[in-house]
């Protein structure tokens, strides 16, 4: 499975802080009825049979729902269970070694900071990049800010898709009009909303605007 750009526009990072007595899948669900048009599975808390349970639960959703299910970092497990595919971070498996593994019918999706590390990720062949942090964000400590002129530069100097990270939500969405990017990535902008379907829904009315301008 290969996605299309209109695939990446709602792009839904998973995250077990707001669970709430809920499922992870139940969160998923909703957001998926939302409008999430990706998901990735990212549990750095979970580990051997857990995840390997809670990636195969969230695939099925996705399958059920005809919306890309990747893994975050974990090359094995993705190829484990047959995943769409992967996404891995500068710090992780290299893009060309994460191709290699895949095989290239497998979306494959890397962040990147700089225009060098978008143009040599595409190179290696990524199938899109996720880019940020565009602003604050607390779901990632490390995480490095991107300023929008550095976004609008990424968005030129590739040819594949790009969706914004980092501290993205309704109430800013909108200020990355004209960048060039295809969609957004977050996780708290949805996850940590009382109304997870309804939030998706406001967050991806908003997102469109702001990538059709």
């Amino acid at each position: 499975m290969k996605c299309d750009k209109k695939d990446l526009l709602l792009y839904a990072v998973t995250g077990r802080a707001w669970l709430g007595g809920r499922t992870l899948a139940e969160q998923v669900e909703e957001a998926l009825r939302g409008g999430a048009t990706f998901v990735q599975l990212r549990e750095k808390e979970l580990a051997g049979e857990a995840l390997l349970a809670e990636a195969r639960e969230i695939q099925a959703l996705c399958r059920r729902y005809r919306v890309p299910f990747v893994i975050d970092d974990d090359v094995a497990l993705a190829r484990q269970i047959d995943a769409d595919g992967v996404h891995v971070g500068q710090s992780d498996m290299e893009a060309q070694k994460a191709r290699a593994l895949l095989g290239g019918d497998k979306i494959l999706g890397v962040s990147a900071q700089t225009v060098e590390q978008a143009v040599l990720a595409e190179k290696n062949g990524a199938d899109y990049l996720g880019v940020g942090a565009v602003f604050p964000t607390g779901s990632k400590a490390d995480a490095e800010d991107v300023s929008l002129d550095t976004l609008r530069a990424i968005c030129r100097a590739v040819s594949i898709p790009v969706v914004a990270i980092g501290g993205i939500g309704a109430h800013n969405v909108e200020q990355l009009r004209g960048s060039g990017i295809c969609g957004v990535a977050v996780i708290s902008a949805i996850f940590a909303a009382r109304d997870i379907r309804a939030a998706a829904a406001e967050l991806k009315a908003r997102t469109l605007r702001a990538v059709e301008a």
